[in-house]
């Protein structure tokens, strides 16, 4: 899967908005990827997850793990194209747990999975679940790289399209400043 046709999915399918955005961590953008509209379509979320796995398939993955809600999809996909078992993680009581019996062994070989990486904060919290079983982590994979470089995770991530967004604090937003009221199209709750 070339970065030109996953962007071609993207706009296909509406998943890349222009706009108003505040991201999840807080600041604004004029575009969001909004993967949900290209992964609602099984035949798009299946070939995206077939790129992921290709990322990942000389790494002998034995396992999939990918944060809720963005990353429960497309980690499914992924492993489905790899043949491996896929597990999430989900919030309970505002704390990212592995519930439904989920669980990770020390032989295991894990890729974790989410649909865009911005902030990475959701597959952080996924990877400080599964790192203490002693399970050797191969690494994060996504459909689209928001970081612009600036990534905070482990190990730079392997996604599909490089995506790097305009982002302002804020008081510096010049959409603001002209009057536009941001909008949060995410999953996760606006910053306190």
């Amino acid at each position: 899967m070339t970065p030109e046709a996953t962007s071609r999915i993207l706009l296909d399918t509406g998943a890349l908005l222009t706009g108003h955005f505040q991201l999840s961590s807080g600041l604004h953008s004029d575009r969001y990827v909004q993967c949900a509209l290209a992964l609602r379509h099984p035949r798009h979320a299946g070939s995206l997850g077939a790129g992921i796995a290709a990322l990942f398939a000389g790494d002998r993955p034995t396992l999939v793990a990918g944060p809720a809600l963005g990353g429960v999809i497309i980690a499914h996909e992924v492993a489905r194209a790899l043949d491996v078992p896929c597990i999430f993680s989900e919030r309970a009581d505002g704390v990212m747990a592995l519930r439904r019996g989920f669980s990770v062994k020390p032989e295991d070989r894990v890729v974790l999975i989410e649909d865009a990486i911005t902030t990475g904060k959701s597959v952080m919290e996924l990877h400080a679940l599964i790192a203490p079983t002693g399970a050797t982590i191969l690494g994060f994979g996504s459909i689209v790289d928001r970081t612009g470089g600036d990534s905070h995770l482990p190990a730079p991530p392997r996604s599909l399209v490089t995506l790097p967004l305009v982002k302002y604090q804020p008081a510096d937003c010049p959409l603001c400043r002209a009057g536009s009221v941001a909008i949060k199209p995410g999953s996760r709750p606006k910053p306190g």
